[in-house]
């Protein structure tokens, strides 16, 4: 079925016009509407649309000055932090494509997804988790040149002389070699030369998705696709006025790329930017700056909750709370909305498609436990579970497809990919979601099952793949199965099954206690995909032709 808009629910027209325009071209009105306004606060320091627009460009004629190109790569490799805001819209004022990867990386997948995007230059700040890492991947990898911003620079005057005097521990020290550049050299003198864009053909980000396979893949999102998805996301807001929102979702995402900061950058708001989440620092933001939106995930709602300090909070300016990345559970939505008396609204979307597919309404009528009615100009079909070629049986549940402007146009470097990730209904490419949903006669969607292996915790996305590829690495490991289980506060955490060699193949430093292989594992893989437990076991569950059975040890575990 393809959903009726008969019943929207959203303060816009389901069909309304949805501009295609190069991504930086909004900024660059905003600017121009008003020069002076506040676009980020950052732990206390202001930077208006003025500001960060010229740096953006002194930064893109930077680029072209050291040989970068239009659709040259350019990685970011940073928390929510100004430059990131500079660097983004600089890189593709003068055509490059960024790249967004995650902080939480360890070398080797940075190193990666470096060598699978071709990025060139990357930017970084000088801090002890973030530095060290970019320049082992600049040493190990075609990566050509390291661009590191000072996170002194950036702060108000009394937080930079204490990061000084007592944050020494956590800065690293920019070394004096060619091929790293301090950002405020990276800055040109003059605007970037003119290039032409255009936002239907031209790429202007690179964000890596596992997908369906756990494999890392580059979804490739045009500026029209950012481009639609930040007014789509503006459209549906109802309200008017000053307009501040709580930069606490890490912008390397997809959720925060799109919600926090290019719907903000369209609408000419304000973002006020924390550099990772922390209950306490971001219940003291909210005092501080007096947001208007707060887009999380659901642990981030929990933690707030948790803090013996939101009894102290006034949260008076919070007009929507938007939940994303994983599934909102209903007693936390209804004790967070009796406790900041904020409307909590659960939505849904993927890398895929720039950020956002579907929100419950800001206002007006919700249906709790769905994902809500699409935003403008979006499509949606249920298609058969086993056949996606065919439409699901009426009144049965479902695999999710999607149209839009906001759909990206494949992944980099990998068609086989893509050619699986779109199902062609009359001649038209749909996406497929790889989730089972439901549809009811007002367009609400809810999600009944996921197909997709993937875990989720806190919002992150986990690939059991890439974590049973870390453990056989282990002499003593076997065989290995990662799944995840139910936790109270991350929503899931992987829990890894494995099998031993025989011990006559193990030498005499093997090591085969559960709790040893956990640390050792997790030493070596991301933080969200640190395992919470490893079970060791005497068989693992295969298939009829010998495959292991993801499907059946999750059955069996989780019932």
């Amino acid at each position: 079925m393809d959903v009726s808009t008969e019943n929207y629910q959203h303060p816009c027209a389901w069909d309304m016009a949805i501009e295609s325009v190069p991504l930086p071209d909004l900024f660059a009105r905003s600017t121009r509407a008003a020069p002076s306004a506040p676009l980020a606060e950052f732990l206390g320091r202001t930077y208006s649309y003025a500001d960060l627009h010229a740096e953006a460009r002194r930064f893109a004629a930077g680029l072209q000055a050291a040989g970068i190109a239009k659709g040259d790569r350019v990685g970011l490799f940073l928390p929510n932090v100004p430059i990131y805001i500079s660097a983004y819209y600089g890189a593709m004022m003068m055509g490059a494509v960024v790249v967004n990867f995650s902080p939480l990386y360890s070398p080797e997948e940075l190193a990666e997804q470096v060598e699978d995007s071709g990025t060139r230059i990357l930017v970084t700040i000088d801090v002890a988790s973030l530095l060290p890492t970019a320049l082992k991947v600049l040493d190990a990898s075609s990566l050509q040149r390291v661009v590191a911003g000072r996170l002194g620079d950036m702060l108000p005057l009394a937080k930079r002389l204490a990061l000084k005097v007592l944050g020494r521990k956590q800065i690293a020290v920019i070394p004096d070699r060619p091929d790293v550049s301090e950002w405020k050299d990276m800055l040109g003198g003059n605007d970037p030369a003119p290039v032409t864009i255009d936002p239907d053909r031209d790429l202007a980000l690179l964000q890596y998705t596992g997908g369906t396979t756990g494999t890392p893949k580059g979804a490739m999102l045009t500026h029209a696709n950012l481009a639609a998805n930040a007014l789509q996301v503006d459209a549906i807001d109802p309200f008017e006025g000053r307009d501040v929102i709580l930069g606490v979702l890490p912008m390397f995402h997809v959720f925060a790329n799109t919600c926090v900061l290019n719907r903000t950058v369209a609408k000419g708001g304000c973002i006020a930017l924390l550099p990772r989440f922390d209950a306490g620092q971001a219940l003291k933001a909210i005092n501080r700056v007096k947001p208007t939106a707060f887009p999380g995930v659901p642990t981030m709602y929990q933690a707030l909750l948790d803090h013996p300090n939101i009894t102290k909070t006034d949260f008076s300016s919070l007009k929507i709370c938007i939940s994303g990345g994983a599934p909102l559970p209903a007693p936390l939505r209804d004790k967070f909305e009796a406790v900041s008396g904020a409307r909590l609204v659960e939505g849904y979307g993927l890398t895929e498609s720039a950020g956002v597919v579907s929100t419950n309404p800001y206002v007006g009528t919700r249906k709790p436990g769905t994902i809500g009615q699409v935003l403008p100009q979006t499509r949606v079909m249920l298609r058969d579970k086993e056949d996606a070629n065919s439409a699901a049986a009426p009144g049965e549940p479902g695999e999710l497809v999607i149209r839009g402007p906001q759909i990206m146009q494949g992944y980099w470097n990998r068609p086989d990919a893509a050619a699986t990730a779109f199902v062609v209904i009359d001649g038209q490419p749909w996406l497929r979601t790889g989730d089972i949903a439901v549809i009811d006669e007002e367009g609400f969607i809810a999600i009944v099952d996921r197909s997709k292996d993937m875990i989720a915790v806190g919002g992150f996305k986990v690939f059991p793949s890439r974590v049973e590829a870390v453990l056989l690495e282990n002499p003593a490991v076997k065989e290995a199965l990662v799944i995840g289980v139910p936790d109270a506060y991350l929503g899931e955490l992987p829990a890894a099954y494995i099998t031993l060699n025989d011990a006559d193949e193990l030498d005499e430093h093997a090591v085969t206690d559960p709790e040893l292989l956990t640390a050792w594992l997790n030493s070596r893989v991301g933080k969200h995909e640190r395992v919470k437990e490893i079970i060791i076991r005497g068989a693992l569950p295969k298939t009829m032709i010998g495959k292991l059975d993801r499907k059946a040890l999750r059955s069996e575990v989780l019932g």
